[in-house]
C-alpha cells in the first residue's frame, strides 16, 4: 500500500522505479513505515536503472533525491520471482479448465 501523503524520511532507501510521467520517474521507496512515492526528474537515476521495476539504493534529504544506484542483481532476482509466479499461476490456471468437448 502507498500512502504518498507523508514524506520520504532522510537516509538511505530501497525505491523500485514504479512509471513514468512524461520526463519525471515515480519512485516507489521503501520505508519503515511503509511505502512512499518520490517524482524525480528521470535524469536524475543512473542510466541503467531508468526502467520501469529497476531496484535503486537511494539517498534522500529533504525530499531531494541524493544518490541513486541500480541494484542489478535485485531487479534480475524480482523480475525472476514474478515471472516464477506467474508461471505458477498460469499452470493452475490451465489444470483447472477441462475440455469437455
Amino acid at each position: 500500500m502507498t500512502d504518498d501523503t507523508d514524506d520520504v524520511p532522510d537516509g538511505e532507501h530501497i525505491a523500485v522505479v514504479d512509471r513514468f510521467e512524461g520526463d519525471l520517474a515515480v519512485l516507489e521507496v521503501t520505508t519503515p513505515d511503509g511505502l512512499r512515492q518520490l517524482v524525480v526528474d528521470e535524469s536524475e537515476l543512473p542510466e541503467d536503472g531508468r526502467h520501469q521495476d529497476a531496484v535503486l539504493e537511494v539517498t534522500v534529504d529533504s525530499q531531494e533525491l541524493m544518490e541513486a544506484m541500480y541494484n542489478e542483481r535485485e531487479t534480475e532476482s524480482r523480475a525472476e520471482s514474478a515471472q516464477d509466479r506467474f508461471d505458477q499461476l498460469s499452470n493452475r490456471l490451465g489444470s483447472d479448465t477441462t475440455d469437455d468437448h
